[in-house]
């Protein structure tokens, strides 16, 4: 293979450049097919795990109870709230969001069903029922009404923060579901028994969820545009803030594309200023700018062309590709100058000695990069596997990019003058050369101490998912989510689910005989006052009298006292944590009925006959979305506190399970827990899990490559124990500033030690080389930080530099990657050229003795 490649380089890309460039041309115009299919995602499937079994059944029950996607806008008019001026300009503004297409409905204040306005007998409700719009409404019932409702005070409305929320309901996308279950029936076959036609189907069925997510985010993406220009003209009158899950998701991929853009130019910038700076030489600048931008730009187009979408996790691709292709491209530049310096050959001559001397380091350190970005493909996460398959490509693009396109421009170029700096020259590697000789102990000493600082500091890693804490105080989303957090019942969902046990079908033939309501019954609830007489004799407009006596209506049955009992019981537990919010269940419904029954609580025939006396678009608000007769199952909604400096999601949720498990003993039911927040939390555990499983591998892979390279299994040990510091030093700094583990930041580790090992390899490469000469471990110590530790020096000084710009994102997930993988990369330096050299010094990596050290 090495044959080949010497054969090429010798005989076509040295003595045919020009003819080289134009097939890199030809080759990258392939790639620009792909470049309009280049897309984003930020889906909540971005987000979740594979194959998790939480997933589906989450499907199952969004299906059940008819969730929908919805924005949430908070309304605080200067106003008091109830005013008519308040109240005529939230009409006014309910009704022109209405407009909006593809939003299929507008709840505000003005809509829900006043119950109490005036306060009626149970029997008269059905015909009491008004809306705030009703002319016939008093403003100042509804009011009170509104501020005590269990199912409206701090969802719908905070009186006392004088605001108001708007819900801004989606179409349920019938499209996705179908799409979903057919998908999950081809997973089901395969499992069964697998087969290529299968997979096909599989694949196919992914492609099409894929361009349909694609299409919805866009229409999305309108919408949301549109409610803003909406909301522009109200600002003047009225704090207000727009909120929920689609306006999140909307904002990931907003602030990803203006990083990718933004960051992406701004580290280019960046380089450029940097590359004149060492070198002062315009070809030394322009060779890099264009190996970087062809690597980019082909892996664009490829992305495309694989309609392999960049997530929240792989944002920062293109950063890592520029700084990847730099390094390498600033290695071949030292060493072309390093050469011309010390040796008098032809041009041909010294660029093939530059890429013979360059090569083998390079493409080891590219191998080991791509073992670590690798890791990532055992997830289980598609967007984290794609991350470590773009990766990996990447490394592959750019390494064979820059070994064509450099030697091929230098030759075009022919031979140029250098104003070469000299060896040694460079005061900060000369410094860390005396440092790690005269101070050795203290090296090794302090080393052992980071050791210490990074073994206490991961026990102290906290793995989390608070979307509240990804953006930057003074951005719209963060503002608008911590109204709806701390006025309007929270904002994380995380559903409660209770199984009851099996019981007889309901249908009127098996509904015991003493449930069964008939006329003696009726004179019984009568004698007790809960009705009287006109409720079943009169003309009912509903008919729910008529629904009594005939049993219509089995389902009423279902509600029984025990039952209510259960649900009752698992509210409260859920209300009374101090990191939920707002909680819904059917137990506020029965709250609300039983405030028209002196507060007392209900019998089972008594709950039968709520059932029915209950009017139909009432029961789609209170009744369907938490209970499945069917099903026998009832639903609890919880909204988290996101912004709780207490929250810890992992513990809570298994707190929450552990606890209910004890609270309801099984004849009552069981207990299941769902919702976005489990599976971000799944997500989340399981890339946590599969990391620190997989690093141990990534260090077995490292250390095989490094063996192969060094034939030499102390200096292979030797070699891995810089980049684990660096490594495990970042998780350490993460776990004393208590930086949580996520999506972005957890994938650190696996990227520091893919750049760090180029130090590593490049310096004990040389090291071998310089030691050679003399035998002497002190000069060859000398002699390699004045050449490889030079360009170490320039190389990370430029990635430390480029990655610290990330830091001036909005997006907190993009800062701390850009200061976190800046810190490692800053640790790998100093480990590579500090603790690698005394240890290779200490530990007598080559056999023959060291010479007492002879300064000039």
């Amino acid at each position: 293979m090495l044959n080949l490649v010497k054969h090429f380089v010798e005989d076509q890309l040295l003595k045919k450049p020009l003819l080289i460039l134009i097939a890199v041309i030809g080759a990258l115009v392939v790639f620009t097919s792909g470049l309009d299919d280049f897309e984003l995602d930020a889906s909540a499937e971005s987000l979740i795990l594979e194959g998790d079994e939480d997933l589906q059944y989450f499907r199952q029950l969004s299906k059940r109870y008819g969730q929908q996607e919805f924005l949430v806008l908070t309304y605080t008019p200067e106003a008091p709230l109830f005013s008519v001026e308040s109240l005529k300009n939230l009409t006014q503004l309910r009704n022109d969001l209405r407009t909006v297409t593809g939003i299929e409905s507008v709840i505000s204040v003005m809509d829900v069903p006043l119950l109490s306005n005036p306060p009626v007998p149970i029997d008269q409700l059905v015909n009491n029922i008004k809306t705030l719009e009703d002319p016939d409404a008093d403003i100042e019932l509804a009011k009170k009404e509104l501020a005590n409702s269990p199912l409206y005070v701090n969802m719908l409305l905070n009186l006392d923060k004088n605001t108001t929320a708007l819900q801004i309901k989606f179409p349920i996308d019938t499209v996705k579901e179908e799409l979903l279950a057919a998908r999950q029936t081809y997973y089901a076959l395969y499992e069964k028994q697998p087969s290529k036609n299968l997979q096909v189907n599989i694949d196919g069925a992914t492609e099409t969820i894929k361009r349909h997510n694609a299409e919805q985010s866009a229409k999305t993406r309108k919408l949301i545009k549109d409610v803003r220009e909406i909301l522009e003209r109200y600002q003047d009158n009225a704090e207000i803030h727009l909120g929920g899950a689609p306006m999140i998701i909307d904002d990931i991929i907003r602030y990803v594309r203006n990083d990718l853009i933004n960051f992406g130019v701004g580290v280019l910038v960046f380089l450029i200023g940097m590359l004149w700076l060492i070198f002062r030489k315009l070809r030394w600048v322009m060779i890099p700018l264009i190996c970087c931008a062809a690597v980019v730009y082909s892996m664009i187009g490829l992305l495309g062309i694989l309609h392999w979408q960049v997530t929240v996790i792989s944002s920062n691709f293109i950063s890592l590709l520029l700084i990847l292709t730099l390094s390498m491209c600033i290695h071949l530049i030292v060493r072309y100058r390093e050469i011309y310096a010390r040796e008098s050959i032809s041009h041909i001559e010294r660029v093939r000695k530059t890429l013979e001397q360059v090569f083998v380091p390079c493409l080891y350190m590219c191998l080991t990069t791509g073992v670590a970005f690798m890791s990532l493909l055992v997830s289980g996460i598609r967007p984290v596997i794609n991350f470590g398959w773009m990766m990996t490509l990447g490394i592959i693009a750019s390494f064979t990019l820059t070994f064509i396109i450099f030697p091929a421009i230098v030759m075009l170029l022919g031979p140029k003058s250098e104003d070469v700096e000299q060896e040694g020259k460079n005061k900060v590697t000369k410094f860390l050369a005396r440092l790690t000789l005269r101070f050795g102990s203290s090296v090794l000493a302090i080393s052992v101490l980071m050791v210490g600082f990074t073994v206490i500091g991961a026990s102290k890693l906290i793995v989390e998912n608070s979307f509240i804490d990804y953006f930057d105080e003074s951005t719209e989303i963060y503002q608008g989510m911590t109204v709806i957090d701390q006025r309007l019942g929270g904002t994380t969902p995380l559903e409660v689910i209770i199984d009851f046990p099996a019981g007889p079908d309901i249908t009127k033939k098996s509904v015991p005989k003493n449930l069964i309501l008939t006329d003696s019954d009726e004179d019984e609830f009568l004698d007790e006052g809960f009705l009287d007489e006109d409720f079943l004799d009169g003309d009912i407009e509903l008919g729910f009298a008529d629904d009594f006596v005939t049993d219509i209506d089995p389902e009423k049955y279902w509600f029984t006292a025990e039952r209510v009992a259960t649900i009752k019981k698992v509210h409260n537990y859920l209300d009374a944590l101090e990191e939920t919010g707002k909680v819904i269940s059917l137990a506020t419904m029965i709250e609300i009925a039983e405030g028209f029954n002196d507060n007392s609580a209900f019998s089972t025939m008594q709950l039968a006959l709520l059932y029915g006396v209950i009017p139909e678009e009432f029961r789609e608000i209170v009744i369907y979305p938490y209970v499945s007769v069917e099903q026998n199952q009832a639903r609890i909604n919880v909204r988290m506190i996101d912004s709780s400096p207490t929250l810890n999601r992992a513990n809570l949720l298994e707190q929450i399970q552990l606890d209910l498990s004890r609270i309801v003993e099984e004849k009552e039911g069981t207990i299941k827990i769902s919702g976005m927040m489990v599976l971000y939390n799944n997500m989340l555990q399981s890339l946590f899990d599969s990391q620190i499983l997989t690093l141990g591998a990534v260090f077995a892979g490292i250390m095989i490559m490094f063996l192969i390279l060094f034939r030499n299994i102390k200096l292979a040990v030797i070699a891995i124990i810089p980049n684990l510091l660096a490594a495990g030093f970042v998780l350490g700094v993460m776990g004393w500033l208590r930086i949580p583990l996520d999506m972005m930041t957890i994938t650190i580790a696996s990227i520091t030690i893919g750049i760090a090992v180029d130090n590593t390899i490049h310096y004990i490469v040389r090291f071998k080389q310089e030691f050679a000469i003399d035998h002497n471990y002190q000069k060859a110590v000398f002699r390699s930080h004045a050449t490889i530790g030079k360009a170490m020096f320039y190389t990370s000084l430029t990635i430390i530099a480029g990655f610290s710009i990330l830091v001036l994102s909005n997006f907190k997930p993009t800062i701390y990657f850009g200061m976190l993988t800046a810190i490692a990369m800053f640790i790998a330096l100093l480990g590579s050229l500090t603790l690698l050299p005394r240890m290779l010094q200490v530990f007598k990596a080559f056999d023959e003795k060291p010479k007492k050290v002879e300064e000039k």
